[in-house]
């Protein structure tokens, strides 16, 4: 077969896939347990390729896609093609260090999968970033044209949906919960301590200024981007006059200043979902550099709830068929 490639836009709906919701509880609480014991220093090299059935698509795939791109390798021990890609697959997951991960996919043992992606032959290469699949290619690529598809797949899943992908530690065990994180070197404590401070006091950009002075050394703080996100919203917000912002929102309903003013408030205000599908149905309704703008300012809503929060998989999932 000869390799075929496919459209970036080419999007298949997976809403139809239901969430294992007793696989969906697990994880969550796995991750909950290892933040608690301080972990989250990084997955381990060999975690970047996994194999993938029916039972564990809801949670190795789908979920994962919420927090990198998932790319999926459908083969069979019968497909002479296959036997050439997945080795090639494989070991740019690694060199590629977390930026996707690999799912490989046996159509023989997992023919519902198949289907789903209406896959005709094999190999079959896709992709699967916030929830939706893209087909990447079919049949045996060459290394080259597997490496101009992988970056813009990477590319995509930052600028449009911020995935910035997984960190890999060398040191951790296959399998098993990431490394605890090493404590920073530096004076970050006390960076941090004086952006609370400053956020006690009132003193919206003194915050401002000392998480970015965190995130200039350390650019991956997660406690500094948090608080970097919030303290910006904080100060969006303030001297805004709810009334008239809500009342410019319902009246220019196209307007996407309007609208992203007005997700601002219903963030700070508690009202998630409400910021979200705004947002959302803004991305949907514009173009161009207005569209860009919602788009990033959507992005940086989901930093201030925090990755691990189902409402922002959810809006992930509803951004990608807005912009697809």
């Amino acid at each position: 077969m000869q390799p075929r490639n496919m459209s970036m836009s080419g999007v298949v709906d997976l809403a139809a896939v239901k969430a294992a919701q007793e696989a969906k509880a697990k994880a969550e609480q796995a991750r909950a347990e290892a933040a608690r014991k301080g972990g989250g220093g990084g997955v381990s090299p060999a975690d970047l390729v996994i194999d993938v059935d029916e039972a564990g698509f809801e949670r190795d795939v789908l979920q994962r896609s919420a927090e990198v791109p998932v790319v999926i390798d459908f083969w069979a021990e019968w497909c002479q093609p296959c036997k050439q890609l997945s080795p090639v697959l494989e070991r740019l997951a690694v060199e590629y260090n977390g930026r996707f991960l690999l799912a490989k996919i046996d159509v023989d043992a997992n023919q519902m999968l198949m289907q789903q992606f209406g896959i005709q032959g094999i190999p079959a290469v896709f992709a699967v970033v916030a929830g939706q699949a893209l087909p990447l290619f079919q049949g045996a690529a060459g290394e080259a044209e597997i490496r101009q598809t992988l970056d813009q797949l990477v590319q995509v899943a930052e600028q449009r949906f911020g995935l910035t992908g997984l960190t890999v530690d060398p040191e951790a065990e296959p399998g098993g919960a990431p490394a605890a994180a090493a404590e920073p070197e530096g004076p970050y404590d006390a960076l941090l301590e004086a952006a609370v401070r400053a956020l006690d006091a009132g003193d919206l950009g003194g915050a401002v200024q000392a998480y970015k002075n965190v995130l200039a050394d350390d650019p991956g703080n997660t406690e500094a981007k948090l608080g970097l996100a919030q303290a910006e919203l904080l100060q969006r917000v303030q001297g805004m006059d709810p009334q008239q912002v809500r009342k410019d929102a319902a009246d220019r309903p196209a307007d996407p200043a309007a609208q992203i003013a007005a997700a601002d408030l219903d963030l700070v205000g508690g009202h998630v979902e409400d910021a979200f599908g705004r947002l959302t149905d803004t991305v949907a309704r514009t173009a161009g550099s207005d569209r860009d703008a919602v788009r990033l300012r959507l992005l940086e809503l989901f930093e201030v709830v925090g990755a691990d929060d189902p409402r922002v998989a959810a809006a992930r999932r509803a951004l990608a068929r807005a912009l697809f």
